[in-house]
């Protein structure tokens, strides 16, 4: 073996290779004394420590808990800017929508987005990946939707490509045009629609930059029908479908997500009861996002009634500069418990296997099994509970990339 790590107290993980939904989403293995065998970027053994094989590199883990490489299966990594100074306008009592309408949250944003240079958003990004491996986070989904014109969206996208080929954290990449209404287009909405599905999509395909396509479905931004329109187009495109969703109103985004098939619906604050069985139906992964209901003092989404109804539920930062500006999985994870009362193992699973499923990975990362990547996480934590149990603090001693002990 390559590398071996030994002396495992915990070894905590999911197993298979697909979203685990209802009572699975529990059932996960526990290992006592473990050790985990890989050989170049994969994993080899899994199994007692004192049954390990020999390695060229022996990490000797004092105990402590191993999980997998967290997933975040939703941010909006790359970025022009902050919006620091919404935040007095939020505790005047000034909502999402309206700040929106006024020119600001999304749009601020574009603006700065599109006056930032590529090198620009590339630096911000590595050092931005840089902190969220230090904190367990080996796989990251970035969308793009800071840009609203052609030019700028492929600006965004590209530079996400890069920083996945700069590595070590992997990138999975989602177009999303479909993000507002930009100004020079108020007046004009099927335009800018046309825009997005005519002109941005091939764009973006020709240049092999997005394998999903992620839209905006909520009052005042993209209507059930334009963004079923939107989905649509993007599907005969070559895109798998994701949908925003129901998040500040009850309009039937995830029914709407769950009748285009989509592989995620995201936020689902709001869905309704036949939302949720339609998303359970159907098998679309739950991408709920508790540091956004955290950050505006928002609700939070029914994950208990998700899973359920059998909906597999997967748990992301949303990281993005307005509603959820922290890209620390670790949080999520603590609130994923407390606000929307999963169990430690759901939890796990949530922010693992179930990540993957929403991103198409998880035959190759979110658990812990042979023939899979060796991402893997070593805690600062005697147990699974202790990690859901501390909030506030890093707890990642060190994390495993492809094989590579990173820090």
């Amino acid at each position: 073996m390559d590398l071996v790590l030994k002396n495992i107290g915990l070894l905590a993980t999911p197993t298979g290779t697909a979203a685990r939904k209802g009572a699975e989403q529990g059932q996960i293995t526990l290992i006592e004394n473990a050790a985990v065998g890989i050989e170049g970027e994969e994993i080899a053994y899994v199994g007692r420590s004192e049954d390990a094989p020999a390695g060229s590199e022996v990490v000797d883990c004092g105990g402590r808990l191993v999980t997998p490489g967290l997933v975040d299966a939703h941010t909006h990594l790359v970025f022009g800017g902050w919006r620091q100074k919404e935040m007095a306008r939020k505790l005047a009592g000034e909502s999402y929508l309206d700040i929106l309408k006024s020119g600001g949250g999304i749009l601020d944003t574009v603006r700065q987005t599109r006056a930032a240079t590529e090198a620009e958003l590339l630096e911000k990004g590595k050092a931005l990946l840089e902190t969220m491996l230090a904190h367990g986070t080996t796989t990251v989904e970035c969308k793009s939707g800071y840009g609203l014109t052609t030019q700028d969206e492929l600006k965004q996208l590209r530079v996400a490509k890069k920083l996945g080929e700069c590595g070590p954290v992997d990138l999975v990449h989602t177009f999303m045009g479909a993000h507002a209404i930009p100004p020079e287009y108020k007046d004009n909405r099927q335009a800018y629609i046309d825009l997005v599905c005519d002109e941005m999509m091939p764009a973006v395909k020709s240049e092999g930059l997005a394998q999903f396509c992620d839209v905006f479905c909520e009052t005042a931004v993209f209507t059930i029908e334009e963004s079923r329109y939107i989905l649509g187009k993007a599907v005969k495109h070559g895109f798998l479908p994701k949908a925003h969703a129901d998040e500040i109103d009850p309009i039937g985004g995830a029914e709407m997500a769950a009748e285009m098939g989509c592989i995620s619906a995201e936020h689902l604050i709001q869905a309704s009861d036949a939302g949720i069985r339609a998303l359970g139906r159907r098998g679309v992964v739950a991408c709920l996002l508790p540091g956004t209901s955290f950050h505006l003092g928002k609700d939070y989404a029914r994950a208990r009634d998700m899973v359920a109804a059998g909906v597999a539920v997967a748990v992301c930062t949303d990281f993005n500069p307005g509603s959820s500006p922290g890209l620390n999985l670790q949080l999520p994870m603590y609130l994923s418990c407390h606000k929307y009362r999963l169990t430690p193992a759901e939890a796990l699973c949530a922010v693992t296997l179930n990540g993957a499923a929403a991103i198409g990975r998880c035959e190759s990362i979110g658990s812990i099994e042979v023939g899979k990547q060796a991402d893997l996480v070593l805690w600062d934590a005697p147990d699974l509970d202790y990690i859901f149990y501390r909030y506030g603090n890093n707890l990642v001693d060190r994390v495993v990339k492809r094989g590579r002990v990173m820090r």
